[in-house]
């Protein structure tokens, strides 16, 4: 078993639903959620013009390889409703592989730790509730240092503690 967190967001619908949803399928079909952040209302980032996002993180011990781990969010987010047709772009729900491990992975289709953690709050404020003081792996920085040093600009609004 590994420790990985989890990235997720939602601006379609019921965001509270599909974040819920989403943590229970996660659960099932991934790894056991040991501990998930407070939720996060976020402005939509890359693409402006577009309803703001619920985000939240959570750590999840897995046995699956981050391949296997890619495949099975991507059959989860397809279940819940998500279509992959541009970026940036409303969707039902997105979940992505911050950290698996301390494992720094470079594939294709498959970069762990996620390459822009440092440059979103979206992401980093949810890590400052889990896990604060962890090293990321590439940057040999703390959580709470990216955080800090953080250039985003985006509003970061915690609605819903844990």
């Amino acid at each position: 078993m590994i420790e990985c967190i989890l990235s997720l967001g939602s601006n379609v619908g019921d965001r509270a639903f599909n974040m819920e949803m989403a943590e229970m399928m996660i659960n099932s079909q991934i790894g056991i959620v040991t501990a998930t952040s407070s939720i996060y209302e976020t402005e939509a980032w890359g693409r402006e013009n577009q309803p703001a996002f619920l985000n939240n993180a959570l750590k999840c011990n897995s046995s699956q390889s981050p391949d296997k781990m890619l495949q099975t969010i991507h059959l989860i987010e397809a279940k819940m409703g998500r279509k992959r047709i541009g970026k940036w772009l409303p969707r039902v729900i997105d979940i992505d592989i911050l950290f698996y491990g301390d494992q720094i992975i470079k594939k294709h289709n498959l970069n762990i730790p996620h390459p822009e953690i440092s440059n979103r709050n979206f992401v980093l404020a949810p890590l400052m509730e889990l896990c604060p003081e962890m090293v990321h792996p590439e940057l040999n920085r703390t959580i709470s240092e990216l955080f800090r040093d953080s250039k985003d600009t985006y509003k970061v609004v915690k609605i819903k503690a844990d």
